[in-house]
């Protein structure tokens, strides 16, 4: 059995880039929280199949690179006079078997079309992204159309180009002619490159209205999501109940493994349920001793950690007690505040309220307090 082929991506950043605008070359400006190269990179790193990543900078631009901490990432190479100049000096920073050779400035390349690429080189010396052209093409001059292009058989190049290093290497060090990308050089040299299907996402980083195009794509998503929490606990003896984190005097306690703070544990379940992360009793079992008598917000905090440490915000919640007594208006506002506090939250986006049941039903009779929560949840940037 063959061994599998090594696989560098040669990521092409030494050129300067003004028609994009800006106070430094397109590469290393920011999109999306990161530099335009940063994004690039990313999506070689995080691909299976790419094992080595050269990254070719002018020598004015390695200060970005120390800055960056970027040597950790990739092969650093020296780019040359110009772009063929360039992709040579990588080409021969790396011994992969395949090679793929990437402009910086296409920052949104889907996996997929890195797949495509990859799976053509074992049937061909050469691959490379393409979309058929659609629109109508003219020539023209001094403002005026002189003539209508056929674009039958016509295509619009991108990258990743991707070749069988030796062989291209060979038409490199061959070729002796500026060349619009390494397909022409490749082609100078006489070896066939399939064209696999490209992406319309897969766009390159040219004019300040590319900026925004791309940013559309990189920015995550919205997700928004709905929690709902309910919980019992029934009187008895006592003399107050704990409630969203406040100690209200009262007749009679909650009875509960912890301190039956029946608010917040609906609280917290609502978390875990926008999560679809089980439920309270999963994470902190009354059959285990250590959480007897336990103070509520222990279980509410860890809830709101791991909303963080899954990339949410939690944006909301509204609680509702349900009981004949005792009264929470009283004790409405500084239970805002606690649970407010617990959660990390403006105490503008936090609500407690009460009603009862008309005497009906457990808490009707006096026989308890229920619960309902409802949270919301949000991770990502709108697009």
């Amino acid at each position: 059995m063959l061994a599998k082929p090594t696989v560098a991506a040669i990521i092409v950043a030494a050129g300067r880039g003004r028609r994009a605008g800006g106070d430094v070359p397109k590469q290393w400006q920011q999109i999306a929280g990161k530099t335009v190269l940063e994004q690039t990179l990313a999506r070689f790193q995080t691909h299976p199949r790419v094992d080595e990543i050269v990254l070719v900078v002018a020598r004015e631009d390695l200060g970005w690179v120390e800055t960056m901490g970027l040597e950790s990432q990739a092969t650093i190479a020296i780019g040359g006079s110009d772009r063929v100049a360039s992709v040579l000096s990588g080409l021969v920073s790396t011994q992969a078997d395949h090679v793929l050779i990437h402009d910086a400035a296409r920052c949104c390349c889907p996996a997929e079309v890195i797949d495509r690429v990859l799976d053509a080189l074992d049937h061909h010396l050469g691959a490379a992204p393409a979309l058929p052209v659609t629109d109508a093409l003219w020539t023209g001059a001094a403002d005026l159309v002189t003539g209508v292009q056929d674009r039958a058989g016509l295509f619009a190049a991108q990258t990743p180009q991707g070749f069988h290093r030796d062989a291209i290497v060979k038409a490199h060090r061959a070729n002796d002619q500026p060349a619009a990308d390494d397909v022409e050089i490749a082609r100078r040299a006489g070896l066939d490159v399939a064209i696999v299907q490209g992406d319309a996402g897969n766009l390159k980083i040219t004019t300040p209205e590319d900026f925004a195009r791309a940013a559309k794509q990189l920015e995550t998503p919205l997700d928004i999501r709905t929690g709902n929490g309910f919980d019992v606990h029934r009187f008895g003896d006592g003399d107050h109940v704990m409630l969203c984190g406040v100690k209200v005097p009262h007749a009679r306690g909650l009875q509960g493994h912890s301190d039956a703070d029946v608010g917040m544990h609906t609280v917290t379940d609502a978390i875990y349920g926008a999560l679809c992360r089980g439920d309270i009793g999963q994470h902190f079992p009354p059959s285990d001793p250590q959480w007897k008598g336990a103070e509520s917000h222990i279980f509410l905090a860890h809830a709101c950690a791991l909303a963080r440490e899954m990339g949410f915000e939690i944006t909301h919640m509204d609680c509702t007690l349900i009981c004949e007594f005792p009264k929470i208006g009283p004790v409405a506002h500084p239970m805002r505040a606690r649970m407010a506090d617990v959660m990390g939250l403006d105490i503008d986006r936090v609500s407690v309220k009460a009603t009862t049941s008309e005497r009906l039903g457990f808490t009707g009779r006096g026989e308890g307090i229920a619960a309902l929560a409802t949270v919301t949840l949000i991770k990502g940037t709108t697009a």
